[in-house]
């Protein structure tokens, strides 16, 4: 059974995530609603986009209205993360739970912690030890015992680091991009001879969509169509290629600011950077044979990034 084309879906947070599922639900031919605190942003066509506030019950019932389905890809500063993320979820749960729509939630793979090279798999165990990664595990068990306790239908697509277009706050973007393009220096996180598994925001997208289109999928937590993992050296010298120039990277053995990481910013991230100490490998094999979506290849996702990133670039110049 597949959730129906006329159903409405609403896409919580407007951030790169939740703007590209938005775009892949409208390419199927779904109603869809575009939900942030402004309600406002780059014309997007076939897609409504409101204002809503999600941090209380009242306000997540009036964002999700008439929703068949619901996407939370709402995310907030990585400094508050820790006390604001429990109330967004306990408001956006209670919301679905009174409405009865299906909850697809964009997850992370912090709840895995320190895995010393392990492939993470959905069946990985759960030993986070830092702060973001404990609360984060604690969320996913308040899903998943909400769903099975019938309360709410939830399912859970769990994403490598972002890389893509719109993709500017990740490892593989921001301070990564604009510096190839335009020979600058560009920033290489801890060892980057390790495998490191990154996600094509664009298959973020499509494996959330067919989430939404999925009932078959409630109830547990997936890992989203990520490309087989590549050391980050390798990547950029694939991304060189595509330049014409060899990358003139900046090694940060431990967290400090960096282009568009500032100092708040890199000291919150400091706990979870073992992420770049140790192989970060995730495997997507599961939701890949349950519903026949396959990775982009990363050379694609590179030339893809690049492309945006040009576009980018030349709006910032033109002001």
């Amino acid at each position: 059974m597949t959730a129906t084309t006329g159903a409405l879906h609403t896409v919580l947070g407007a951030g790169p995530a939740g703007t590209s599922v938005a775009l892949e639900l409208a390419r199927r031919g779904h109603p869809v609603r575009l939900i942030d605190r402004a309600g406002s942003g780059e014309p997007l066509d076939g897609i409504e986009r409101l204002s809503g506030d999600v941090s209380t019950v009242h306000g997540a019932l009036t964002a999700i209205e008439g929703a068949d389905v619901v996407y939370h890809c709402v995310n907030v500063a990585y400094h508050l993360q820790v006390d604001v993320m429990p109330g967004i979820q306990e408001a956006v749960l209670g919301a679905v739970a009174r409405t009865g729509a299906r909850l697809i939630v964009l997850d992370t793979l912090y709840p895995y912690g320190e895995t010393h090279g392990e492939v993470m798999t959905e069946d990985t165990p759960w030993r986070a030890a830092t702060a973001k990664g404990k609360m984060r595990a604690a969320l996913d068990e308040r899903y998943l015992a909400a769903h099975q306790q019938g309360r709410a239908r939830v399912a859970l697509g769990r994403s490598a680091d972002f890389v893509g277009p719109r993709v500017l706050n990740s490892t593989l973007g921001g301070a990564v991009f604009p510096a190839a393009l335009t020979g600058g220096e560009v920033l290489a996180l801890g060892d980057i001879d390790l495998k490191h598994s990154y996600s094509n925001i664009l298959d973020v997208a499509r494996g959330l969509a067919v989430l939404g289109e999925n009932p078959s999928g409630d109830g547990r937590v997936w890992h989203l169509p990520t490309a087989p993992a590549r050391t980050t050296r390798e990547i950029f010298t694939a991304l060189g290629d595509l330049v014409g120039h060899s990358l003139r990277t900046v090694t940060m053995d431990e967290p400090r600011p960096f282009g568009p990481f500032d100092e708040t910013f890199m000291n919150s991230y400091a706990e979870l950077f073992y992420q770049h100490t140790e192989p970060q490998i995730m495997d997507s094999t599961a939701f890949q044979e349950k519903f026949g979506v396959a990775p982009t290849p990363i050379e694609t996702t590179l030339s893809q990034t690049l492309e945006w990133y040009r576009g980018f670039l030349a709006a910032q110049a033109k002001g």
